[in-house]
């Protein structure tokens, strides 16, 4: 089995998407400025490190990243069996668990992050981060506290993040040790965000979600709020609001992956934050980042080295591609429309080659193989992302 991780707010980092920038991929930052009408390809190339922190857009560019990342991976056949997002990341997951489309998403997004920085510059917050001390004595401190100190992320067993009032997060800052904490890094976040102080954000997002469509997954995802595995659409409209006043439960997801037994867990986006951070808490699970294009090969290397994909899935989770296979995915959303001419199994396609479309814009293979069957029908509408065919290289290949 292999679990998709994608990142949260602070994995983000100036001129994060360079490196992208003359992949296939990258053609998602086009159209998600078109979308939100923002100029995405400027906040991922050449925004500060200051612009990034601000929430309006630390969310949409950290969220953009992780669907670059994503699609990349899709172009190179390897598909998760299950997924988990922390914080914003749970958006990304869904979308990579076919629970909601790339724009809805997007949006969503973008209305998250307006929402949580309008809560937070009514509401003044912050956030930090408590090293070496359990849950029991967080919990502790925080009642000490008389409701202005909350639990927001329970990463691991060893860090915990809480969210609180100015006043409240200053003084464990200044006087940590008389707490019986060894060590604090203040958050570089605009609020105090998964605490009560975000009612009003939540209060928005609700009827963002209420307007937005949600599909039953393809494939699991663990929420954030109580750590287990989620199928149902009519289940997430609920979940993604209250992710948003609740603690992150990060700690009890790693423990229901280990359950799981994954082959290999894959960081999908930008930083490698959750990876570090299960190379300290979880060092039995194999943890990959993949935030560069460099880092496909290693992916690529580190799946094949393996065996076959299939192998590596459990039978409630589906049926996944071989090394030697490669996934061609939807451009765009619409209806798909095969091209009769090569739409075929056997046909021999050739990097580039159009084996349809999807409204109009064409859908071409990033690969040179022979195509092994379709996976969307004539006429079907498809989302961003969405797997439309599959083909099988030579044996160890990497092309496109």
């Amino acid at each position: 089995m292999i679990g998709f991780l994608f990142p949260g707010q602070g994995s983000q980092q100036s001129g994060m998407g360079t490196p992208w920038f003359d992949h296939p991929s990258f053609e998602l930052a086009e159209e998600a400025s078109n979308i939100i009408d923002r100029d995405m390809i400027w906040l991922l190339t050449e925004a500060s490190q200051d612009e990034l922190q601000m929430t309006r857009n630390t969310q949409v560019s950290t969220f953009l990243m992780s669907m670059i990342v994503l699609d990349a991976i899709e172009r190179v056949g390897v598909a998760p069996q299950i997924c988990a997002g922390h914080s914003l990341g749970e958006y990304a997951a869904l979308v990579a668990a076919g629970g909601i489309s790339f724009e809805s998403a997007l949006l969503l997004v973008q209305e998250r992050g307006e929402a949580m920085a309008f809560a937070a510059e009514s509401t003044p917050g912050a956030m930090i981060a408590l090293l070496g001390m359990g849950i029991e004595q967080a919990k502790a401190i925080c009642e000490s506290f008389n409701g202005d100190l909350w639990i927001a992320n329970h990463n691991s067993e060893t860090q915990i993040v809480l969210s609180g009032t100015l006043e409240a997060v200053a003084e464990i800052e200044t006087n940590g040790r008389a707490y019986g904490i060894k060590r604090t890094t203040r958050l570089k976040v605009g609020g105090a965000f998964h605490s009560p102080y975000m009612i009003t954000a939540r209060q928005r997002l609700e009827k963002a979600i209420s307007s937005t469509r949600l599909y039953d997954l393809e494939i699991p995802v663990i929420a954030n709020v109580d750590a287990a595995e989620h199928w149902q659409a009519s289940e997430w409209a609920g979940l993604l609001a209250k992710q948003l006043t609740n603690p992150v439960q990060w700690d009890s997801t790693v423990r229901h992956l280990r359950e799981l037994q994954p082959r290999l867990l894959v960081e999908v986006g930008p930083g490698g934050v959750l990876t570090n951070l299960n190379r300290r808490s979880a060092p039995d699970l194999a943890s990959i980042s993949v935030s560069t294009p460099q880092d496909l090969e290693t992916l690529l290397g580190t799946v094949t080295s393996h065996g076959p994909l299939s192998e590596w899935a459990t039978s409630h989770h589906g049926e996944r591609l071989y090394g030697s296979e490669r996934l061609i995915v939807a451009p765009t959303s619409g209806v798909f429309t095969p091209n009769p001419e090569i739409a075929r199994e056997g046909a021999l396609i050739k990097v580039g080659e159009e084996i349809g479309t999807v409204s109009a814009t064409p859908v071409r293979s990033a690969f040179a193989g022979s195509l092994q069957g379709m996976i969307a029908v004539a006429g079907e509408r498809v989302t961003v992302g969405q797997p439309i065919a599959w083909l099988r290289v030579p044996d160890g290949a990497v092309n496109g």
